[in-house]
């Protein structure tokens, strides 16, 4: 029986969980589209990756025609805030992102929200480009809610991705300019450290 670890919804270390069963074929750079509550934190786990050449904080999933953070921030305009994660697949796979997204990046358990974050806009989500990138993300969600790797269901969708939105200047890269803002402080940085405990094998030997 998987064990409880406290203060979090996890059932099973990060360092444990289980490499995803089904996964895309290797296929030069390609992109993916994440939401995990605030853009920041999660921003700031995936610029540590060997194998990500970028990544930029967004907004995707909504209907409005056009995203900028203050129409985001009211929760009418059905975006999420997502990053997007330029990525070599010979050095890191779509699956391996997906398992650092659902270990270490958020907590996919709750709907609607991220700690003290609530609202549709902080909602996780994986958006796919393809039915492949669908197929990969839906068998994952299966096989974790499966090993009962949560105390709970995950609550995370997976959408097709219509339009991705470029945040404004001042979001990208937040944490890393900002370090000691209260909010990387408290929610970023432990992201990351959690990330460098749990997966070393899979981080960048220098960060820009």
């Amino acid at each position: 029986m998987n064990a409880v670890i406290p203060g979090t919804s996890l059932a099973i270390r990060p360092e444990n969980f289980p490499d995803p069963i089904e996964d895309l074929p290797v296929n030069g750079t390609a992109k993916a589209v994440l939401a995990g509550g605030c853009f920041w934190c999660v921003e700031a786990v995936y610029l540590n990756l060997e194998g990500v050449n970028a990544v930029v904080s967004g907004y995707a999933g909504g209907h409005a025609a056009q995203a900028n953070y203050e129409a985001v921030c009211t929760g009418t305009t059905g975006h999420a805030e997502v990053i997007e994660v330029e990525y070599n697949s010979a050095v890191i796979s779509f699956g391996e992102l997906l398992k650092v997204f659902f270990s270490v990046a958020h907590d996919p358990t709750h709907k609607d929200r991220q700690g003290n974050d609530r609202g549709t806009q902080y909602r996780s989500a994986v958006f796919y480009h393809d039915n492949a990138e669908k197929t990969v993300a839906t068998a994952y969600i299966e096989q974790l809610n499966n090993a009962g790797a949560f105390i709970a269901p995950i609550a995370t969708t997976v959408e097709p991705l219509e339009t991705f939105f470029p945040a404004e200047d001042y979001h990208q890269n937040f944490a890393r300019r900002n370090p000691t803002q209260g909010y990387v402080t408290h929610v970023a940085k432990p992201k990351v450290e959690k990330l460098i405990h749990a997966f070393p094998d899979k981080l960048k030997t220098r960060t820009p």
